[in-house]
């Protein structure tokens, strides 16, 4: 066999042993993970990640939106199981948007508060970050691309130098993104709606919120829409609330006997 060869054989096998070895399952839906990065490790990178962001972005300190954010999120974390380094901050920035990274490290950017409207629908946003902390949905991610790297060197072993091989790498990229990665990210979005849908009715807020809050944020969207869905990494608002009126009898059971209702805001 050929040092080319062996090579080849090598990484297809190191794939392998990689894709048995590091599967795990997720909470509630129990769907099979491939996760490669350590929970340390991963906790490690959130945290530096987190840091860099907070340096360049304008984050508040102090005020109404601080206290909101600091309250629910703190309430949810408290039920979700997970003994992680919380960290909660508020982005000051128009954009509707929220983001989570590994070890318990999320922030809002102010420019959703307007649609949460309340503590019950800051829980919405808030769950949902949560829960890919608690899924471990980004060092799914991260593996997701180093398993697709190690699948393009493979290919690249196999392929050799001729003409064809640029064209066909750049097909295994595109490939590889719209195939595999933004797919799965679809999967862990619906998958973070799902079990924030959990959280936030067992801490005490009333998960019917959350289809009032999604319809309040495909309004907000007005014009500027999502695009198709295929080439999205989040479902779109109808997918979505599909998912949560089909959820929706079983956290409102979490919710009625949670015995410990959210003050409101």
């Amino acid at each position: 066999m050929s040092g080319q060869r062996k090579t080849q054989a090598a990484l297809w096998v190191a794939l392998g042993v990689l894709v048995v070895v590091a599967c795990t399952r997720a909470p509630v839906t129990g769907r099979s993970q491939l996760i490669l990065v350590s929970e340390q490790e991963a906790a490690r990178l959130g945290a530096q990640a987190f840091q860099e962001v907070l340096r360049e972005r304008p984050v508040l300190r102090s005020g109404p939106a601080v206290d909101q954010v600091l309250r629910v999120g703190r309430r949810l974390a408290a039920v979700s199981g997970l003994a992680a380094d919380w960290r909660f901050a508020v982005i000051d920035d128009e954009q509707q948007n929220a983001f989570a990274l590994p070890g318990g490290k999320v922030a809002v950017y102010t420019g959703i508060l307007p649609v949460t409207q309340s503590d019950a629908g800051l829980a919405v946003v808030l769950g949902h970050e949560i829960a890919h902390v608690l899924a471990r949905h980004g060092a799914e991610r991260l593996s997701q691309g180093l398993a697709a790297q190690l699948g393009g060197t493979v290919l690249a072993l196999a392929l050799g130098a001729g003409p064809s091989t640029q064209t066909v790498m750049a097909a295994y990229g595109l490939g590889a993104e719209y195939g595999v990665l933004r797919p799965f990210g679809r999967t862990q979005e619906a998958e973070a709606d799902e079990i924030g849908l959990l959280l936030m009715a067992r801490a005490g807020y009333d998960p019917r919120e959350a289809l009032a809050f999604w319809e309040r944020m495909e309004r907000a969207s007005g014009a500027r829409g999502q695009g198709p869905e295929f080439l999205s990494t989040h479902p779109s608002y109808g997918t979505r609330m599909q998912l949560i009126r089909q959820k929706l009898p079983v956290a409102l059971r979490l919710y009625e006997g949670s015995g410990d209702r959210a003050p409101g805001p």
